[in-house]
């Protein structure tokens, strides 16, 4: 029987660039993961890696499995969270950070129904699209989107199947025109978003394996993703957004969703941390009260 521990080990280095960093985030010597790979593969009857001397990357066999695996540790981990904070009484107080778009349009009123459940827990607010410094300025957690490049973060998924979706009002769409293909984005107004002096304007896609980058040019570039959609909104361009930062717009009509076909790049999002002690029963329990909440979403 595979051990959790050896699971835990396989979904790190199908993130990680060589089972060296897999290793060490885990833990453990380079040899011994390198032995618990050779292992795995015996016992399960497929090469789990592609390795050469610069990379490393699941093979196509694994990236299932994996996946899976990844699904799988997060349910026991927010069952045992859920078990955990149901022992405790809630209370103290949350220094919360939240991405901009997601935070003002939606997480907002979710917070306001987890203090009804939870009357004795107070929150303080950051709402901002910059990456908040946890070691520095006064956070706990930060709700932020793709998994943190810091390897020192605690990273737990509260949503980590959500992707980009492009999408443009009914507006805009009548007197511009549908595209068709990502690569008509070229013909067209896109608003792109900024961070950190980066303007994220290559946008990528997938679609039976087949990898899309299209670089899109536009108007306005806008360092808030509240703003993009508002723009997007009013008619001002096509924007790239996340699934949850636009699912009341698509569900209502506001904006439609275009290409979909293409898949959109990933948007996982996460709830970081610095240290596992920052994960007293009242974060775990917004945790899983946010989980529910996207779990909810139709």
């Amino acid at each position: 029987m595979i051990a959790l521990q050896d699971l835990q080990f396989l979904v790190r280095a199908g993130r990680a660039t060589s089972l060296s960093e897999a290793a060490r985030a885990t833990g453990i010597s380079p040899a011994a993961g390198s032995a618990l790979v050779k292992r795995l593969e015996a016992e399960l009857g497929i090469k789990l890696f592609v390795r050469s001397t610069r990379s490393l990357r699941p093979s196509a066999q694994a990236l299932a499995f994996l996946a899976e695996c990844e699904e799988g540790l997060a349910r026991i981990e927010l069952a045992r969270e859920r078990l955990q904070a149901g022992r405790q009484v809630m209370r103290g107080r949350i220094q919360l950070s939240l991405p901009s778009d997601l935070g003002r349009n939606q997480v907002l009123t979710w917070l306001h129904a987890f203090r009804g459940r939870h009357p004795e827990v107070s929150l303080g607010l950051q709402i901002s699209d910059r990456i908040a410094e946890v070691y520095r300025e006064q956070v706990d957690v930060a709700l932020r989107y793709g998994e943190p490049k810091d390897s020192s973060l605690v990273a737990l998924p509260i949503a980590p199947h959500n992707q980009r979706v492009l999408c443009a009002s009914p507006a805009y769409l009548a007197q511009h025109g549908r595209p068709q293909e990502p690569k008509d984005l070229k013909q067209h107004n896109c608003l792109s978003f900024m961070l950190s002096d980066r303007n994220h304007d290559n946008w990528q896609f997938v679609r039976d394996q087949t990898k899309l980058t299209v670089r899109v040019t536009g108007a306005i570039q806008c360092d808030d993703g509240d703003a993009v959609r508002h723009l997007a909104r009013m008619g001002a361009g096509i924007a790239y957004k996340s699934r949850l930062d636009v699912h009341q717009d698509l569900k209502q009509g506001t904006l439609i969703a275009l290409c979909e076909d293409w898949q959109g790049e990933p948007a996982p999002l996460y709830m970081a941390c610095p240290d596992r002690s920052q994960l007293r029963p009242p974060v775990l329990a917004l945790r899983s009260f946010l989980i529910e909440k996207i779990n909810a979403l139709d």
